[in-house]
C-alpha cells in the first residue's frame, strides 16, 4: 500500500503567515530566501520552496509569523465532513501517542461560523484517530505542543496543514524583560525592512522600550538568523524531513553572521526600567554588547545628524492618556525640527490622529497593524 502523499509534497506549495499589512513585505523577503512562486494574500504568502528553502526560511525569516505546510483540502460544509476528512490523515506519520498537539482554526464565511468549534471538531478527529488505532490518544498541549495544526476554513472550502515553524515565529527567545505594550518582533522586522535602513548610518531609537527596534536592527545587521535560539523545529515532524539537508541550512546560515561594529545602533528610554529590560534582552543576541543605551528623556539629549531614527512612542490607547501622547509626540516633532538635521525618522504612530501632531511634513505613510490596532509608519526627511 503506498504511503499518503500531501499536498505540500505534490507541489511544494507552503503559506507564510504574517501580519496584515506587510504581506508584500514578507513576499520580499521571502524571495530573498529562496521562495519562488509568489503569491502575496490577506495576512499571508503563498510560495514554492524545496526542503533545504523551506528549512532556510523557517531560521532565518523575520517578518512572517508562522509557515504552514498544507496537508489536504477539500469542501466542508457541515462539522461530520471536517471530522471524516480529518480521521482520513495518517497522523502517525506527524506524530506518537505519547506526544502533544495542538490545533488552531481560522474560519470566515462558511457554515461552521465559530472556530473554537472549528478546531475542536480537528482535535477529536485526531485523538479519535489514534484512540482507534493504538487504543491509546495524544494529549492536548496549547503552549508547547509537539505537533501545531491549523485548520483554514473559508468559503466553505478547508484547508488543513502542520505548522512547519513549530510556533509562532516572532518568539525569537531573546525577550527575557519586558514593559507595558511591547512591539511585536515580527512588525518590529518589518519596520526595519521597510525603513531601507542597511547599516549605512547610525540608528537612534530614542525612546526604546524593552529594545525590540534595536534588537531587530541588531540582528538583522548582524545576520544572526530570527530562530537562532529555537531548539524544535515543526518540520521535523514532517515525514519527509531530511536531517542532514537541515544541519547543512543552519551551519551555512550561522556561518554568515558578523559582529556589529561599535555604536552603530544606540537607544534611549526616559523609563530606567524599560533601559534596564532592552539591557537584559539585547544580552541573548550576539553583539548585543555593542549597543549603546542611556536613561534619557529625548528633550535631553544633544540631536543627531544624518542618522536614521526608528521608534516607537507612546500610543495613548488607554482612557485618559491620549493628551500626554499627543503632547509626546508634538514635543517629539518639535525635537527632530530642532535637533536632527540631515536625518531621516520614521515613527510608528500607534494611532492615525496622533500624525497630525507632529507637526512636519512625511513624506511616506504606511499603513500597519500592531496585532488588531490600525497604526501608521511615517516618514520624515530632515532636512
Amino acid at each position: 500500500m503506498m504511503e499518503q502523499q500531501y499536498l505540500y509534497q505534490e507541489n511544494q506549495r507552503y503559506f507564510a503567515q504574517c501580519g496584515r499589512g506587510i504581506e508584500d513585505v514578507t513576499a520580499e523577503e521571502l524571495a530573498e530566501l529562496g521562495a519562488t512562486g509568489l503569491e502575496p494574500t490577506y495576512r499571508g504568502v503563498h510560495f514554492t520552496a524545496s526542503q533545504p528553502v523551506l528549512y532556510t526560511i523557517n531560521y532565518c525569516v523575520r517578518t512572517a509569523s508562522r509557515i504552514l505546510a498544507p496537508l489536504i483540502h477539500f469542501g466542508c460544509h457541515t462539522e461530520k465532513v471536517l471530522y471524516k476528512k480529518v480521521m482520513e490523515i495518517d497522523w502517525s506519520r506527524f506524530l506518537s501517542p505519547d506526544q502533544t498537539f495542538a490545533v488552531f482554526a481560522n474560519v470566515s464565511n462558511s457554515q461552521i461560523n465559530h472556530s473554537k468549534f472549528a478546531a475542536l471538531r480537528v482535535k477529536d478527529g485526531i485523538a479519535d484517530y489514534f484512540r482507534e488505532k493504538t487504543g491509546v490518544r495524544p494529549s492536548v498541549d496549547t503552549r508547547n505542543p509537539d505537533l501545531w495544526v491549523n485548520l483554514n476554513l473559508r468559503d466553505n472550502f478547508a484547508i488543513i496543514s502542520v505548522d512547519t515553524s513549530g510556533g509562532a515565529l516572532h518568539r525569537r527567545g531573546y525577550r527575557k524583560a519586558s514593559v507595558l505594550a511591547p512591539l511585536q518582533e515580527t512588525l518590529a522586522a518589518a519596520i526595519i525592512r521597510i525603513s531601507g535602513w542597511t547599516g549605512d548610518t547610525p540608528l537612534v531609537d530614542p525612546m526604546c522600550g524593552s529594545g525590540t527596534i534595536l534588537s531587530e536592527a541588531l540582528m538583522a545587521y548582524c545576520r544572526v538568523p530570527a530562530g537562532f535560539r529555537r531548539e524544535k523545529w515543526g518540520f521535523a515532524r514532517l515525514p519527509d524531513f531530511d536531517e542532514k539537508a537541515w544541519r547543512k541550512v543552519k551551519q551555512d546560515a550561522d556561518g554568515r553572521v558578523r559582529p556589529g561594529p561599535e555604536n552603530l545602533i544606540s537607544g534611549s528610554d526616559i523609563d530606567g526600567r524599560a533601559v534596564d529590560a532592552a539591557a537584559e534582552n539585547l544580552n541573548e543576541i550576539p553583539g548585543g554588547d555593542r549597543v549603546q543605551l542611556r536613561r534619557k528623556d529625548f528633550h535631553d539629549l544633544k540631536g543627531f545628524n544624518g542618522i536614521t531614527l526608528i521608534t516607537n512612542p507612546p500610543y495613548g490607547v488607554r482612557i485618559g492618556e491620549q493628551n500626554q501622547a499627543e503632547t509626546t509626540i508634538r514635543e517629539f516633532g518639535d525635537f527632530l525640527k530642532q535637533s536632527c538635521t540631515g536625518s531621516t525618522a520614521w515613527i510608528l504612530c500607534g494611532s492615525i490622529g496622533l500624525m497630525k501632531h507632529i507637526g512636519l511634513r512625511t513624506s511616506k505613510r504606511v499603513p500597519l497593524f500592531n496585532g488588531p490596532l490600525e497604526t501608521r509608519l511615517v516618514k520624515l526627511d530632515l532636512y
